[in-house]
């Protein structure tokens, strides 16, 4: 039953994980919402504590990175009573070290769910490149075969066609003219009068 939970908690956490300066993060207000606390909560124990996440830990997203997410995902608008400053993005060491410094037990117990998260979308990715690689060498295998499969039917249809007939000479043909043909073509023949 407990894996179960793990499970289901473990797939919760997934669609909340988004990719941001090629680096999977997990936006502030969703971080909160599963530690259990208000956002603003959350973001005061980070900005007490700026020292312990350095840039890899956290970032705080730009405009344009705000924009393109909320067209993703429902992130609220300024002029509607929404957020007045840029979302933090926690990494997944940030994501823990976020649950230290809230220091409660919830926080404690989920960031060992986040984390799992993380490595479980890690490993997707990386079992997807791995996937890709082999995909691409099947490809290119398959291509240096389509091009021999391709050159040996040219080969076989230009021994399948007929050949091509003589061309007939243009002019008239006499009686003389068969017989000189019939005589021996390398040796010179005298000239027959009538």
């Amino acid at each position: 039953m407990a894996d179960e939970t793990k499970l289901i908690l473990v797939d919760q956490i997934e669609p909340l994980i988004h990719e941001v300066r090629g680096q999977k993060v997990i936006l502030d207000r969703d971080l909160a919402v599963l530690y259990g606390v208000e956002t603003r909560t959350l973001n005061q124990a980070v900005r007490r504590n700026l020292d312990r996440f350095p840039a890899d830990f956290l970032f705080q997203l730009t405009e344009a990175e705000r924009d393109s997410l909320r067209s993703q995902i429902v992130i609220s608008n300024i002029g509607r009573g929404g957020r007045r400053y840029l979302p933090y993005a926690f990494t997944e060491h940030g994501a823990f070290m976020a649950a230290n410094l809230l220091n409660s037990p919830r926080a404690v117990e989920i960031s060992v769910f986040v984390v799992r998260a993380f490595v479980k979308l890690r490993q997707l990715v990386l079992a997807h490149k791995d996937l890709a690689g082999k995909l691409d060498q099947l490809e290119r295998k398959v291509g240096s075969h389509d091009e021999a499969i391709k050159q040996l039917v040219a080969a076989i249809r230009q021994l399948m066609a007929p050949p091509d007939p003589p061309k007939k000479e243009m002019g008239f043909h006499t009686i003389r003219d068969s017989a000189k043909e019939q005589a021996e073509p390398s040796k010179p023949t005298a000239a027959v009068k009538p």
